[in-house]
């Protein structure tokens, strides 16, 4: 379980400060996946190095399984996963050998068990003796997720996990998160990918300017603006959209509308849109 109060966090001079996280709450039940869906900026980040002990809050709370995250890191960190957007893999080492120093330094019991067990979760337990060097880009994405898992955490979270990957990579490590949370673990995600959030999440928060402007299942919030959307051109060229709330009414507004239209099912780019009035990017 995961629950956040009225999170802010500020930073700059005191007579400057900058408000980039502001006054951010959600309740997650366990087995969740949740995705946090915002442009570069936005805010997700630093809710994720809240949540996950790299940085206090400067107001509200942050629980984990009923504990406080600022008041005790050390029992938080005993209890989840990271996967940073940056990549801190020891690149001269092998992949068994990143995951053996990093088992060690926390403690890791039964190590070599564990080792095996994350790097077949991830579909590298073939590359286990392979300089990290060697690896394409994804393969270390995985291999930073094996990292994660190795303590077994009920909470894993992932910072921007599929960033600059191409498309096919990206949905591999899809099913490297869809495992997690069939092994039954609170999955956190960061994204500015449409898609992924709609792949992935069962609850979405959007966040723009570091505020949480719409927070609900991916079904309910197509609900918010209406479930189809009427595409057409317009007389110079330019691709208009009328949102209808339910079927009929979008095959009765299409028929009153020239040649080129096409219905289709709403999704979440749509409810970014409607609410932002601007593109995610």
């Amino acid at each position: 379980m995961i629950s956040a109060s009225g999170l802010i966090k500020r930073y700059g001079p005191a007579d400057n400060r900058c408000t980039v996280v502001d006054g951010v709450s959600f309740h997650l039940a366990p087995g969740t996946v949740f995705g946090l869906l915002g442009p570069n900026g936005a805010g997700k980040s630093t809710i994720i190095r809240m949540l996950t002990t790299l940085s206090r809050p400067d107001a509200g709370q942050c629980l984990i399984d009923g504990i406080d995250v600022a008041a005790q890191p050390m029992e938080i960190k005993k209890r989840i996963g990271v996967v940073p957007q940056e990549n801190n893999l020891d690149r001269e080492l092998s992949a068994r050998e990143n995951l053996m120093i990093y088992g060690m330094l926390h403690r890791v019991v039964h190590l070599p068990e564990r080792i095996s067990a994350a790097l077949e979760v991830v579909s590298l337990w073939e590359k286990r003796d392979t300089v990290v060097s060697h690896f394409s880009g994804g393969m270390q994405r995985r291999l930073l997720i094996a990292r994660a898992l190795l303590t077994e955490p009920t909470v894993l979270f992932l910072d921007e996990p599929t960033i600059g990957l191409d498309p096919q990579i990206r949905r591999q490590l899809w099913d490297v998160i869809r495992k997690s949370r069939r092994a039954g673990r609170t999955v956190m995600l960061t994204t500015h990918y449409i898609e992924e959030a709609e792949a992935l999440c069962d609850m979405i928060g959007i966040v723009v300017a570091g505020r949480m402007i719409a927070l609900d299942s991916p079904e309910n919030l197509r609900k918010i603006i209406g479930e189809y959307v009427i595409d057409f051109p317009d007389e110079y060229g330019n691709q208009i959209q009328i949102i209808c709330r339910t079927r009929e009414e979008a095959h009765e507004k299409a028929r009153a509308l020239p040649n080129g239209v096409t219905i289709r099912r709403s999704n979440l780019e749509d409810v970014f849109i409607n609410l932002t009035g601007e593109k995610i990017e």
